[in-house]
């Protein structure tokens, strides 16, 4: 197999040829079709998360068929398509898996962070923790799905059933949980880098009924806004703008400090919440819900031995969507 490993933060991925892994009980060998690349990644690689597992694989963002069953595995086949998400394993046994917030367990792997991930042409991962995918779909498109979607559903799952949602950073999940939200009926507000007109009109062409920058007011009083963008500041001025009982949602791993603010802007039952990881659950309802609303998924694909490009794409904010690595033949 070969690979794109990170051996040290804010260093360039380098190419490595590895023995093809062998899957243990319990796991199964992903032959990688695409793999995400996702903020979470560009993180890991910026050294902005800490204690990495180095030298490390990133990327947990993987589709890709079966081609190989460890033992005491049921219910997969060889060639069948599955998804792999951020979530690598959990306890099941910590008060938090014990409780239905594995997503807080206190003793879990992520895939690309702790344990090796989709920059690669082959990856393991436990079977509890793949899910089915179409095996008709186009697997580029369905990769911004496994994190982006799942991180976007949970957020908006946190933001409650308000009517009028603002997202701040329209970005990869940004752009797919906006789609969700039209179809529920909401009225999607996207805040983008001030001036960046471009993804405003990407905005409006998903449906949204309003964009501009996220240093402009809101044509009405917000019920919740998710904030995808890893930048302190935007926490006041999502308050600013959401009404008495609103909620602003912190979507990313990593944030820049939040500067102070007036007591006045949280007063009025105002909530700031964090999302952390995911479950499992978060993964079956969106997963099986993503099929109906017919997302447009947009895409940017760059070859696996590209990966440092499409990170530095995502780091300098030249993407539109999402950016997809796919594995050389």
């Amino acid at each position: 197999m070969h690979a794109m490993v990170l051996r040290r933060p804010r260093a360039a991925l380098e190419r490595e040829e590895r023995a093809d892994p062998v899957p243990e009980a319990g796991q199964l060998r992903i032959r990688v079709e695409a793999c995400g690349v996702c903020r979470t990644d560009l993180h890991v690689v910026d050294g902005e998360l800490p204690h990495p597992r180095l030298p490390i694989v990133p990327g947990h963002e993987i589709v890709g068929r079966i081609d190989a069953i460890g033992p005491f595995v049921r219910g997969f086949a060889i060639g069948q398509r599955v998804g792999i998400p951020w979530l690598g394993r959990t306890c099941g046994h910590c008060p938090y898996c014990t409780g239905g917030q594995e997503n807080l367990c206190d003793d879990p792997l992520f895939t690309g962070y702790t344990r090796d991930g989709g920059y690669a042409s082959h990856a393991i991962a436990g079977a509890s923790y793949a899910f089915r995918l179409d095996d008709a779909a186009d697997p580029v498109a369905l990769a911004p799905l496994l994190c982006a979607g799942l991180i976007g559903w949970r957020s908006l799952k946190l933001a409650g059933e308000g009517r009028a949602i603002g997202l701040y950073g329209f970005g990869a999940a940004a752009h797919i949980i906006a789609q969700v939200c039209i179809r529920q009926g909401r009225r999607v507000h996207a805040f983008t880098r001030p001036g960046d007109e471009a993804a405003q009109a990407f905005a409006r062409t998903l449906g949204a009924a309003w964009a501009g920058g996220s240093d402009q007011p809101a044509p009405e009083p917000l019920d919740a806004a998710i904030i995808f963008a890893p930048v302190g500041a935007l926490v006041p001025a999502a308050l600013k703008v959401v009404r008495k009982g609103g909620r602003v949602v912190c979507g990313g791993i990593h944030m820049s400090d939040i500067p102070a603010f007036p007591y006045a802007l949280l007063w009025e039952e105002r909530q700031v919440r964090s999302v952390a990881n995911l479950t499992r659950q978060d993964a079956t309802e969106f997963l099986g819900l993503a099929p109906t609303v017919g997302l447009r998924i947009e895409t940017v694909r760059y070859p696996l031995g590209r990966a440092n490009e499409a990170l530095a794409d995502l780091r300098d904010g030249r993407l539109q969507g999402a950016a997809v690595l796919v594995p050389e033949a």
